[in-house]
């Protein structure tokens, strides 16, 4: 199998692009025509450069992907051929690298390659986990129920993502605009006020000397404050550049007053929902435990979940490192050990995975609620000190000229 780059026309003129496996330049020229394509050029191409391109380029967006998942189950359960499905797909989504992805795919299950060993070869576009549930889709041969759980899960873990990035980015838009605000008020209004209380001489209020000191600091140091913040960013790419760098400030997010417990329930609802639609799907048990670890994106948790793994194989119980941790709600901790003792293990997961998406939906709403009014309030309290320290030497100055 080589890689061919081409350029093409379709019936209707449009121009398209991309690139392809086949055995020889005469098979993919022969399979675009076959396509409706009239073709400009085809080249090969080196195989480590398209594989670069496919596995290190933009991932694929969630929304994307979920649609992929929920028409690939459509057309399995119409009675469409694997490869005639994907090919379907190919054809009609507009994320490239998914595009890109999809044809190799094609090509590889036309070769005699299995669906998940041809999706394999492409972690960038297909995650690991994804990966192994249409394995256990094709063993079980049920791989239409598989793709909608895909489909169901990679929704609520998006809108889960995009719940706790919302609480994040208006304190963030806030500070960025006061500190704005504040820098123009410092820079450009303050001095020619200070030039003017100056030239009268006469005693200025103390708040009034603290913003002017506060702004000839500015104005004559403004350098060193951007080193300090290129310092501190420099050390934060450092020390989380290792494994014990990244499990620290992991920990933090966890302990970081009103967010850290919205970090923690968002974990535990990723984690919770990965494990039961593995085990749904039945996947091994460990194997599942090694992919959760892998999607989990946070190093603390990754901890817990490797320590599970090994009571696992020492015939210990899953909930033993769970409670140990002390990361996890009596809830939660109590709910696996009934599950355990059920034989309910995934259904328990699940139901502790939908109360705290439900839960962090609440709690982000709850927290935009209260956080915007003291945002503007804090914002107003800043611009407020400058401009009565601004004014205050003016009135005093109107009343003496009285």
């Amino acid at each position: 199998m080589a890689n061919f780059a081409y350029e093409a026309v379709t019936e209707s003129g449009k121009r398209t692009k991309g690139t392809m496996r086949a055995q020889s330049k005469q098979s993919a020229i022969s399979e675009l025509r076959g396509k409706g394509l009239i073709i400009r050029s085809i080249t090969e191409r080196d195989g480590t450069a398209m594989d670069k391109e496919l596995h290190f380029g933009r991932a694929v967006k969630l929304e994307d992907f979920v649609i992929f998942c929920r028409q690939f189950a459509t057309l399995i359960r119409s009675g469409i051929q694997i490869d005639q499905s994907i090919s379907i797909l190919e054809d009609q989504t507009e994320a490239k690298y998914l595009k890109r992805s999809l044809g190799d795919v094609s090509e590889q299950i036309r070769t005699g390659h299995s669906l998940s060993k041809s999706m394999g070869d492409h972690p960038k576009v297909f995650p690991e986990m994804f990966v192994n549930m249409i394995a256990s889709g094709e063993t079980g041969g049920n791989l239409d129920d598989v793709l909608d759980r895909m489909a169901d899960h990679y929704e609520k873990e998006h809108k889960t993502i995009q719940k706790v990035k919302s609480a994040m980015t208006y304190p963030v838009i806030v500070m960025v605009i006061a500190v704005g605000v504040v820098a123009f008020l410092l820079i450009k209004i303050v001095p020619t006020f200070a030039s003017m209380f100056l030239e009268q001489g006469s005693e200025l209020p103390l708040i009034t000397k603290f913003v002017m000191s506060a702004s000839d600091a500015i104005v004559k140091f403004w350098w060193m404050f951007l080193l300090g913040l290129a310092g501190i960013v420099t050390f934060y790419r450092m020390f989380t550049s290792n494994n014990d760098g990244k499990y620290v400030i992991d920990m933090m997010k966890f302990r970081f007053p009103i967010f850290g417990i919205i970090f923690k329930k968002a974990a535990i609802a990723r984690i919770t929902r990965t494990m039961s639609s593995l085990f749904v799907s039945a996947v091994p048990v460990l194997q599942a435990i090694d992919v959760t670890e892998k999607v989990v994106g946070n190093k603390v948790m990754e901890k817990v979940l490797r320590e599970a793994k090994e009571s696992l194989q020492q015939g210990k119980l899953l909930s033993d490192p769970f409670e140990k941790s002390g990361l996890f709600p009596k809830m939660v901790v109590q709910m696996l050990i009934i599950g355990e003792e059920t034989g309910q293990v995934d259904k328990m997961l699940l139901k502790i995975a939908e109360f705290y998406e439900a839960d962090v939906d609440q709690s982000v709403d709850r927290l935009k609620a209260v956080i915007e009014p003291l945002m503007l309030l804090f914002v107003s309290i800043l611009v407020g000190i400058i401009v009565a320290a601004m004014m205050s030497p003016m009135f005093k100055m109107y009343d003496n000229y009285l």
